[in-house]
């Protein structure tokens, strides 16, 4: 028996610009396995040259964050100010950064 379309699973589609130098998240599609996902991912996500390089991601082997925990996952950072670029003296002749 064929897998259906809802049956396949879902691929996160991230696209490296001809001018950028990081992936961005651009999409989700749903496909039958990498090779496919990669294909859809090309004819659906760069049908104007506008990427230099693809990654699909089955979404089941995302870990993220949850909204609700903003507060618990971020305040350790707070009490590091060091991290902050306000910590540091910026000389004059640098210019704007």
């Amino acid at each position: 028996m064929t897998a259906t379309a809802e049956e396949w699973p879902l691929w996160e589609v991230f696209i490296r610009g001809q001018h950028g130098m990081s992936h961005r998240h651009v999409g989700s599609l749903h496909a039958a396995d990498e090779d496919a996902a990669m294909n859809n991912a090309r004819d659906v996500y760069t049908r104007r040259g506008e990427g230099v390089s693809i990654w699909v991601v089955e979404s089941r082997h995302i870990t993220a964050s949850s909204p609700d925990a903003k507060g618990p996952m971020y305040e350790p950072a707070d009490s590091k100010v060091y991290r902050h670029p306000t910590f540091f003296d910026i000389p004059d002749d640098v210019g704007a950064m």
